[in-house]
């Protein structure tokens, strides 16, 4: 028997992946308050990875109670800049304060996948990729914000390494599945494993 595997994020970005790689799914957006949610957490002193895992975890058991049966995939991503959480930026102005304060430093993204199955996790990694920016002029960085507002308001960190973000970085140590916002590869051999997809 075919396990349904639901996707529980709109992220165009991991919808493709997933479909590029051959694994049939479908997609199923978990609504929860993540803003408040990493609040909590930061004020509980989680560290970065373990805000990654609980929002993903977050989404996969929302779906999960209320579907049977399927394999519910929850994903999240953050940035951790020297112990400080970046999320999306809200604003043209908070993208660049966010590019201003990662350039010519070390910052990692961390990209958690957690699986639930009837209500349970079954699966979870939280994958991690080391970045480390060019040191940029502030004419460069109010020009690419400018012209890449309307896809980068969607990227924590104000980048798509995909697009023209890649001209901000000097050396990337890691996973690009994971700087794309999902560990593909560890997905993908679960999967295999547990006969969901073919090997």
């Amino acid at each position: 028997m075919t396990v349904p595997i639901l996707l529980a994020s709109g992220s165009s970005i991991r919808a493709q992946l997933l479909e590029n790689a051959g694994v049939p799914f479908s997609v199923q957006i978990a609504r929860v308050d993540e803003e408040t949610a990493k609040r909590a957490l930061l004020a509980e002193g989680a560290t970065p990875r373990d805000i990654a895992d609980a929002l993903a975890e977050m989404k996969a058991r929302k779906i999960s109670d209320k579907v049977s049966g399927a394999m519910v995939l929850g994903c999240d991503q953050v940035l951790d800049l020297e112990g400080q959480l970046l999320s999306k930026p809200e604003t043209p102005e908070d993208a660049l304060a966010q590019l201003k304060a990662m350039r010519g430093k070390r910052h990692m993204l961390l990209s958690a996948a957690v699986i639930y199955q009837d209500g349970a996790p079954i699966w979870r990694h939280v994958g991690q990729v080391r970045l480390r920016m060019r040191a940029s002029s502030d004419a460069y960085l109010r020009d690419y914000v400018a012209r890449n507002w309307d896809s980068i308001r969607h990227a924590v960190g104000a980048y798509k390494l995909e697009e023209e973000g890649v001209r901000l970085f000097a050396t990337i140590d890691g996973d690009y599945f994971n700087v794309l916002g999902m560990p593909l590869l560890e997905l993908l051999n679960f999967l295999a494993v547990k006969g969901v997809i073919d090997q």
